[in-house]
């Protein structure tokens, strides 16, 4: 049987773009921190966030643009949101 095309979306690739270039950026942040206790809190606080980006990066090469895609890219959303608003980057 034919393996069905994943459906693209122009808009959804331009949002992984963006959560690929926040990532990078927080994670060199938190990397610049000198104190290692408060290096690792970040760190651990920040993992939620960046599996969900690592997570629907993979989901979109896999499967395109779907519901669970966008679903995913709410969730990520939502997860950085909370890290930002409770720590201070």
């Amino acid at each position: 049987m034919a393996k069905r095309r994943r459906k693209l979306n122009k808009e959804m690739e331009q949002h992984i773009a963006q959560a690929k270039r926040k990532v990078e950026l927080i994670t060199a942040i938190i990397n610049d921190i000198d104190e290692e206790d408060i290096q690792g809190e970040y760190r651990q606080a920040f993992e939620p966030a960046k599996s969900k980006y690592i997570f629907l990066s993979n989901l979109y090469d896999l499967e395109g643009f779907t519901e669970e895609s966008q679903e995913c890219l709410d969730t990520y959303n939502q997860l950085l949101n909370d890290f930002e608003s409770e720590y201070e980057i």
